[in-house]
């Protein structure tokens, strides 16, 4: 992938948390919603789900905001996660990437929203907003 690929993502709905539980912690009920990421590791255990799920006294970082790239993307494709971090540094916005089979996803904290997706614009990327049943311009 070279940095002249635009790249299309969709931002869902709804705000996530990124929540760490012990690494010896069960996988609690409350990891559910439209999209779940649980990794384990000898350190913790690791949760992204609805923010709204999860309970108050979980350690967690609230507030995320979800961009999915649409794919599939093969697995030997390089630069995503370049081609979209690149312009959010220098727009000096947070990420939390995660990657799975099919595709890549890009949290970026609410509050820096729009800056995230004026910035990934101004780098040629296409940014929908998924609302429902169908894809709608941001």
């Amino acid at each position: 992938m070279t940095g002249t690929h635009a790249l299309r993502l969709t931002l869902l709905d709804g705000e996530l948390a990124v929540c760490r539980l012990a690494p010896d912690a069960p996988v609690p009920a409350w990891a559910d919603g439209v999209f779940v990421s649980i990794t384990h590791t000898p350190d913790e255990l690791s949760i992204v789900c609805e923010a709204r799920h999860v309970p108050m006294h979980v350690t967690a970082s609230r507030g995320w905001r979800l961009l999915r790239v649409e794919g599939p993307l093969p697995l030997d494709l390089v630069g995503i996660f370049a081609a979209l971090g690149a312009p959010l540094a220098e727009a000096r916005v947070s990420i939390f990437p995660i990657a799975t089979y099919d595709t890549d996803w890009l949290l970026v904290p609410a509050t820096a929203l729009d800056r995230a997706i004026g910035a990934l614009e101004r780098a040629g990327h296409v940014v929908t907003r998924y609302s429902g049943a169908s894809p709608r311009a941001v």
